[in-house]
This record gives C-alpha cells, sequence and structure tokens, in this order.
C-alpha cells in the first residue's frame, strides 16, 4: 500500500480536552497536504474544521455521545443534529455499552437509529460511525452490537474511542468484518501508532483508520 493509498483512509484525530484552535487548525492543515479521509473532533470544533477544510476533499468528523455512550438518546440526536448544521458530514457515535450488556437489543437499536435519523435529516449524506468500545465486550457482544448498528441503519462500525481500556486488535477488526460483511464498513481506532499497525488492520478487513496522529502512519 503506497503512502498515498493509506493516508485516503486515515481520519486524522484530535479528541483531547484540551485541544486548542491553534491545534486543530493544524491538525486541518496536515489532512489537506497529506489527502487524510478526515479530520475528526468533538463536536465544539465542528464549525472550525468545516471552514478550514473548504474547498478541500477531507470530510468534518465529529464524536458525539463521546468517550462514554452513556447519555439520553435524546442527548445523542441533538448533538449530532447540531453537528452535522455546523459542517460535520461523518458522525462518530458511541453507543449505549450498558444497554449492550443488558441484552437490550431494541434500546441499543434504537439509541443508534435516532442518531442516524437526525443526522440525515440535516445532511441525508452523513455517514454515521458506531463506536462498540470492543475492550469492554465479550465476542458475543461484539457481533450483536455490530448487528444493531446494522439494523439501525448506521454505514460503519468502529472498535474503540481509544479512552478505555484498549484499542483495536486485529481479532476484533477481523470478528467485525466477519459479522457485518460488505454491509458496512469498518474503522479500527484506538493505539495504532505505525504503519505496520495500520497495514495490519486493513488486512484484516478494516476499511478507516483512527489515529491521533496520522501523520505517524506516514513514516
Amino acid at each position: 500500500m503506497t503512502t498515498q493509498e493509506l493516508a485516503a483512509r486515515i481520519d486524522h484525530t484530535m479528541l483531547k480536552p484540551e485541544a486548542s484552535r491553534e491545534t486543530v487548525r493544524r491538525y486541518c492543515a496536515e489532512a489537506k497536504e497529506q489527502g487524510f479521509a478526515s479530520v475528526c473532533v468533538n463536536t465544539c470544533h465542528a464549525k472550525l474544521v468545516a471552514e478550514e477544510l473548504k474547498g478541500s476533499d477531507v470530510k468534518t468528523c465529529v464524536v458525539v455521545g463521546f468517550p462514554l455512550g452513556a447519555m439520553s438518546t435524546q442527548a445523542k440526536a441533538f448533538e449530532a443534529a447540531q453537528a452535522v448544521k455546523d459542517g460535520a458530514v461523518e458522525v462518530d457515535m458511541v453507543l449505549n455499552i450498558g444497554a449492550v450488556k443488558d441484552g437490550d437489543d431494541a434500546f441499543v437499536t434504537e439509541d443508534i437509529r435516532a442518531v442516524v435519523a437526525a443526522s440525515q435529516k440535516e445532511n441525508a449524506d452523513a455517514i454515521v460511525k458506531v463506536i462498540i468500545e470492543t475492550c469492554l465486550l465479550t465476542e458475543e457482544e461484539k457481533e450483536r452490537a455490530c448487528r444493531d448498528a446494522e439494523a439501525a441503519g448506521a454505514q460503519f462500525v468502529k472498535t474503540s474511542t481509544g479512552f478505555s481500556t484498549g484499542g483495536a486488535t486485529v481479532e476484533d477488526i477481523a470478528l467485525m468484518k466477519k459479522t457485518v460483511g460488505d454491509r458496512l464498513q469498518v474503522k479500527a481506532s484506538g493505539g495504532i501508532r505505525t504503519k505496520a499497525d495500520a497495514e495490519a488492520l486493513i488486512a484484516a478487513g478494516a476499511d478507516r483508520i483512527g489515529a491521533g496522529n496520522g501523520m505517524l502512519l506516514l513514516e
């Protein structure tokens, strides 16, 4: 895989609470220079990123219900809708992990569906990626979470927030890809620090890579 091909799969991600506007602008400049897929930020920065990326092919991506996924469905849907109004075209939402543990697939599905509906009401082409936080789930729960995301109309399933006890693994990507097939895409995120890490995850089935410093993956 060429550096350019890898760059086109990377969500250049800055989610630290202390991230300044200057840092966010730098990430946008790097993304445009390298041809990254998106710049992924907290929703407070959606408008800034959309402005910085205007005229480029780099997408504005936000996280919603981040990092715990434990807020109300209505709050997640509102946050998603506002972010899309502000210019986001991709929404990475954290599902309700406790509800997955409870086996409440109906709630999990409706929680995701509300975010999909709110996002696509503002922009019919908005893409929703569902963060299932694999490090907290059993294999059976990971499979159910992926199926719930598919039933809710999401476009991606994603491994991790990067803020919990673990990140992306080759094994989890392979399991997720096996579960969703070609019907959904798969995003690996959390702990991906080298080009070799990224390439191994892509070989296992990842379509997109989320990295806190995408520049390191191009070295």
